[in-house]
């Protein structure tokens, strides 16, 4: 059974991005609702972390914050 929905251009230039090559618009909303995600779908979901010297920056700036807030905490 097919159902036709509408959505905004904004949505559909999102899920459209989100496509994978071989993968109908349905597979895509079927993979991003699932519980359980991938650390590959997780950085699909963030369209700025697709470069690999891009997430890693990412990382080494949240790691410095969280050893920051570590090191705060056991100074109080």
């Amino acid at each position: 059974m097919t159902k036709t929905i509408s959505l905004s251009d904004d949505a559909y230039k999102l899920l459209r991005n989100m496509k994978l090559k071989d993968e109908s618009f349905s597979d895509v909303i079927k993979r991003l609702t699932k519980k359980k995600a991938t650390l590959s779908e997780i950085l699909d979901l963030h369209s700025e972390l697709r470069e690999v010297s891009e997430y890693e920056n990412s990382v080494k700036k949240i790691r410095a914050k969280l050893d920051e807030e570590f090191k705060q905490g056991f100074a109080l």
